[in-house]
């Protein structure tokens, strides 16, 4: 990236996934998430034409790109109204862990499947007394001879039922001090023992979200990924991509809303001219264009310092870029509906559902307010307050 601007090839990949998802389109994907449908079909075409996996080793099935080219994708397909959550988990956070610390034999047999949508993974992290507090997770890994053990349950875990896989997130007890530490596991969704159950959600998403149980599922050893040792730096080297697909995922949305707003009001007439005229539909929509591009921007900063190797400063950009863009989005999606008036909350429009999806952006992966304790302790030097 130079003088604030992404290069050609990025540029070039936008315009491809966007052409891509605009033969799907916002309608299409509702009717597939209200029929109880998935969007397989999309998804095999993003995979099938190189995207899906564009942040992967090219010798494992990927692009060779980085979290940037990845983001970029993401982007696009949801500023075409066909947001795909697994977008963020299995290839960005997944994908990015696995070719980080994985074994050459563990890279060969899961990367390809990712690249291509044959083999998606689910991430799963978040439990239901743990909430943000990654520290006090308590699902745990405890070895038995050459194999662990997992028990444990996650809540909000997306897409377990289009997965192969799920990259756990256990803690596990070290042998020479005693104390506990998160380790990775690669954990097959058909093991004996593991079990999940759908929680049903208002936002209109293909997508499910589901609570796992894990009851003495066995692994082999080697299941785990990475370092036993050092699974702290491992499971932090998946959030910062995280947070930079999350804001790509919700700056996308942001476009999305915007475009129906803005459409919608040069083409609206009740008094004289295009209600767009007006200053009073024209600022919000002018306001949400300008706060969509700053989080743009930032989640572009973000995507270039990690794949430039600075952890801390892309922890710090991924942060404030995922609250801004959460922010954008969610001021986007009012903006639409305010813009469409009555028409605005209705389904033949398609923006109110916009309102629940957004908003999920404030809350997850992290909330807005972990945000703003990071970035108050670690950029301004305030106490920790949590």
């Amino acid at each position: 990236m130079s003088t604030f601007t992404e290069s050609e090839e990025r540029q070039e990949v936008r315009k491809a996934v966007a052409r891509l998802a605009g033969k799907y389109g916002r309608e299409w994907f509702t009717e597939r998430a209200r029929a109880g449908e998935k969007t397989t079909e999309l998804w095999l075409e993003i995979g099938k034409n190189g995207y899906l996996g564009i942040n992967i080793p090219e010798q494992y099935g990927g692009g060779g790109g980085g979290i940037g080219d990845i983001a970029a994708v993401c982007e696009e397909l949801a500023a075409q109204g066909c947001p795909l959550l697994l977008m963020v988990v299995s290839p960005a956070i997944c994908g990015t862990i696995i070719g980080r610390y994985g074994t050459e034999e563990q890279k060969q047999r899961w990367l390809p499947g990712i690249c291509d949508g044959t083999g998606t993974m689910a991430f799963a992290i978040t439990e239901p007394d743990a909430g943000t507090n990654t520290h006090n997770i308590t699902t745990t890994a405890r070895r038995d001879g050459d194999e662990w053990v997992l028990n444990g349950r996650k809540v909000y875990i997306s897409g377990v039922d289009e997965a192969d896989h799920v990259l756990v997130v256990a803690r596990a007890e070290d042998a020479r001090t005693g104390k506990v530490k998160p380790v990775l596991f690669v954990v097959p969704t058909d093991a004996a023992g593991f079990e999940y159950t759908h929680i049903p959600m208002e936002i209109v998403s293909p997508e499910l979200q589901f609570q796992v149980f894990m009851d003495d599922v066995r692994l082999p050893s080697d299941a785990i990924v990475g370092d036993e040792d050092g699974g702290l730096a491992q499971l932090f080297s998946g959030l910062n991509p995280e947070r930079i697909m999350a804001a790509s995922f919700s700056t996308g949305l942001a476009r999305y809303a915007l475009e129906k707003a803005t459409t919608y009001a040069k083409e609206r007439t009740v008094f004289q001219g295009a209600i767009g005229s007006h200053q009073a539909v024209a600022h919000p929509l002018a306001q949400v264009h300008i706060e969509t591009e700053m989080a743009r921007l930032m989640t572009q900063k973000a995507a270039a310092l990690y794949d430039a190797g600075d952890d801390f400063g892309a922890g710090e950009a991924a942060n404030m870029a995922k609250y801004a863009a959460a922010e954008a989005a969610c001021n986007a999606a009012d903006a639409a509906v305010q813009t469409h008036g009555g028409n605005g909350i209705t389904q033949e429009y398609g923006v109110a559902g916009l309102l629940v999806a957004t908003r999920a952006g404030r809350i997850a992966p992290v909330s807005r307010e972990m945000i703003l304790n990071f970035v108050a302790m670690h950029s301004l030097g305030l106490p920790k307050s949590y």
